[in-house]
């Protein structure tokens, strides 16, 4: 298989079967946690100022009083990351087409330039919180193989992105495969693993508010 079948591959049958299992994937794990079901709450409700969920959602995105001076890595890198991320992936006019043909949605991109540089901050915070887990000693003992996989898997997509944008080390044509490649492989494990934080982090947020809000307590 020479570069371009391995591109065309990877842009085809790849590609849809990585959907194919994401979206299995996805639909699977969010009807495990919606099908648990939930006792009633037969006690008289008590009022609380910011009792809520919408509240909980806002203070839980939010550090904690003190924790963003005691970690900032882990809070300024985390949000530098996220955002970045979220900037790349759907504000680059190419995922934007891609995301169209799926789904048939669009919406106005970012500059070329803008993407770039959101693309280097995102890898930059996430070497520096790589290197603050490595070196923490109880974040190194607390981290799984699970926490290095995912890390990788998602450092890999925005690396190779960006190395194929920059022409860098391999020809565009097998840079752009390894690419779509690395973004498949991110897709497939994506349900499965820690990242499916990504459709459950809000819904759990509000959740866990408005189960608390129902006592008076804030959270």
């Amino acid at each position: 298989m020479n570069e371009l079948q391995f591109l065309t591959w990877v842009r085809g049958t790849g590609l849809n079967i990585a959907v194919a299992i994401f979206l299995l994937g996805v639909t699977w794990r969010l009807f495990e946690i919606y099908s648990l079901g939930r006792k009633k709450d037969l006690s008289a409700p008590r009022h609380a100022s910011g009792a809520s969920g919408l509240h909980t959602v806002f203070r839980r995105s939010l550090a904690p009083p003190g924790m963003l001076k005691r970690s900032p890595v882990s809070y300024i890198g985390g949000y530098i990351f996220h955002l970045g991320l979220a900037v790349v992936v759907f504000l680059f006019a190419p995922h934007i087409l891609l995301i169209s043909n799926l789904t048939g949605l669009s919406w106005p991109g970012l500059p070329s330039q803008f993407i770039d540089l959101a693309a280097v901050v995102t890898m930059a915070a996430m070497l520096v919180m790589l290197v603050d887990r490595i070196s923490k000693p109880v974040k190194r003992f607390l981290s799984t193989f699970e926490d290095w996989f995912t890390w990788t898997v998602t450092f890999l997509p925005v690396l190779t992105g960006w190395m194929a944008v920059q022409h860098l080390l391999l020809p565009y044509t097998t840079m752009l495969a390894l690419h779509i490649l690395s973004v498949e492989i991110l897709l497939i494990v994506l349900p499965f693993t820690k990242l499916f934080h990504a459709f459950t982090l809000f819904g759990s947020r509000w959740y866990n508010g408005r189960v608390n809000a129902h006592k008076g307590v804030p959270v």
